[in-house]
């Protein structure tokens, strides 16, 4: 399990302990719904794939995220990025 390290100033600390009780808790909990948001919607996404393309879907969620990258149905945001700026270049945008 990966740990994510996030860096504020002490402005932002303050600010934050302004409005939130457990500024660590909050963040916490703010990624793990963002990331369950997240894997719905690729859940959603590769079953419609498999769905229209009679594919047997893979076993248990992590599985089901695992196959729809190696599918090709989901990329990372990063190589999504990646794509649409070599697509700028392609067409002259």
């Amino acid at each position: 399990m990966p740990d994510i390290t996030v860096s504020i100033t002490d402005n932002e600390k303050k600010s934050l302990d302004y409005i939130t009780v457990g500024i660590t808790t909050s963040a916490d909990v703010f990624l793990k719904n963002l990331a369950r948001k997240a894997k719905e919607e690729i859940i959603a996404l590769n079953t419609a794939h498999c769905n229209a393309n009679s594919i047997a879907m893979a076993v248990g969620e992590s599985a089901q995220i695992d196959q729809a990258y190696s599918l090709g149905v989901v990329k990372t945001a990063t190589q999504r990025q990646i794509d649409a700026v070599k697509e700028d270049e392609e067409s002259g945008r």
